[in-house]
């Protein structure tokens, strides 16, 4: 399999259902840095404010927004550096 996935699912899923923003994207900030570059972070977020907020924290922090997932839901973000 090629792609963004290139063949593994997400090293950790966060969940952050239930949370509103902006402690989906807080939790991320927090957590993807301890992570090994490369690997894919799955937040689940419920909070319609995170399908804009988390692409757009990506963008500005220089991390590849995978993919958006309707279960769960969750976004994918993989660890640049």
């Amino acid at each position: 399999m090629s792609g963004p996935h290139r063949g593994a699912g997400p090293a950790e899923v966060l969940d952050c259902r239930g949370q509103r923003c902006p402690l989906p994207v807080i939790r991320l900030a927090r957590r993807l840095p301890e992570l090994p570059v490369g690997a894919v972070l799955r937040v689940l977020a419920d909070d319609p404010a995170a399908a804009v907020d988390i692409p757009a924290w990506c963008r500005m922090r220089g991390q590849e927004f995978v993919a958006a997932h309707a279960e769960g839901p969750g976004y994918d973000v993989r660890r640049v550096g």
